[in-house]
């Protein structure tokens, strides 16, 4: 089947998020090759998403929190123009084009109250992934955070908006230095689908953007900096709740900050086995399903949560 031709989820009401395999990227963004394409949308072409659970290890105002992330892995179509899910048959072809998008989210508790935080990163499939849009919400009993990075000609735009004196409104002009890493697709970069970033045993010194995330919670002005990203040269075995699993070891170590390492499933489909940082976060997998979860939101959906090792979050004692 031709990749150019779109494939669509039917289910749910107009504007539901759905899956979507589409017509290739804009002739700017250098495409994957017609095998790794080929492969990729063998395996992502099939309209489903990849849901995995872990169990999460937060540091929070001094202490570390117990608690759950979701990492939601999907195709969609995204309108260039307009940077959201494009509707089938909306927007002219030459707007449209396939993004793997990843949206992460966190939920812990700290002490009476609790934090439920999402980041969507979109990443254009073709060779790099690049970033289209990477958004960011914080919702606690103090208030809510919103948070947006637009890259656009060669340019970072960002605005954001929040509860905190002096951080009410503001905007984001930051350069897109050639080769820079954002943070938040970092999961994606990893899994080396259609695309190796690194080969086993290599490094790289880049310009390094932090999450959105951290640099949230940490009050950070938003800025580049630099990181080195390490692949490890062979394999090791990492047992979690979701199984034993062969990996392959990413670090990205931030000059004067964050060390985080990324076990990587070796084998495909290369999902994110267990991730930790030096500061006290971690996150290790439970359990991971495809599922097109977006039809699975009548009476009874939630019984699938257990496929990724989680339950119901809204369950009265």
């Amino acid at each position: 089947m031709s990749l150019r031709v779109l494939v669509v989820l039917l289910g749910g009401l107009a504007g539901a998020c759905r899956a979507v395999v589409s017509s290739g990227p804009p002739p700017a963004v250098k495409p994957l090759t017609t095998e790794s394409s080929n492969a990729f949308w063998a395996h992502w072409g099939d309209g489903r998403a990849e849901i995995n659970g872990y169990r999460l290890t937060q540091p929070r105002y001094g202490a570390p929190r117990t608690g759950t992330a979701v990492l939601i892995f999907v195709t969609e179509d995204m309108s260039d123009s307009i940077r959201v899910k494009a509707d089938p048959g909306k927007h002219p072809a030459a707007d449209v084009y396939p993004v793997m998008k990843l949206n992460a989210v966190r939920h812990f508790q700290t002490g009476i109250y609790d934090y439920k935080v999402m980041t969507s990163a979109f990443a254009r499939v073709a060779a790099g992934w690049p970033v289209a849009k990477v958004s960011f919400s914080s919702q606690e009993w103090c208030g809510h955070v919103y948070h947006q990075l637009l890259p656009r000609t060669g340019k970072v735009s960002g605005m954001y908006h929040s509860y905190f004196d002096g951080e009410a409104d503001g905007e984001d002009q930051l350069p897109q230095p050639e080769g820079g890493v954002f943070e938040d697709i970092v999961p994606i970069l990893a899994r080396s689908w259609g695309t190796t970033y690194l080969q086993p045993g290599e490094s790289r010194k880049v310009s390094f953007l932090p999450s959105l995330f951290r640099a949230r919670l940490e009050h950070r002005k938003l800025g580049w900096g630099q990181a080195t990203i390490s692949r490890s040269a062979s394999t090791s075995t990492v047992d979690v709740p979701a199984g034993s699993f062969g990996v392959s070891a990413w670090t990205v170590a931030e000059d004067g900050g964050t060390t985080t390492t990324y076990q990587i499933e070796a084998a495909a489909p290369h999902r994110l086995v267990r991730w930790s940082t030096d500061a006290g976060e971690e996150g290790t997998l439970l359990g991971s399903s495809r599922l097109a979860y977006w039809k699975l939101n009548g009476p009874g959906g939630e019984s699938h949560l257990a496929e990724m090792g989680l339950r119901p979050g809204s369950m009265l004692k």
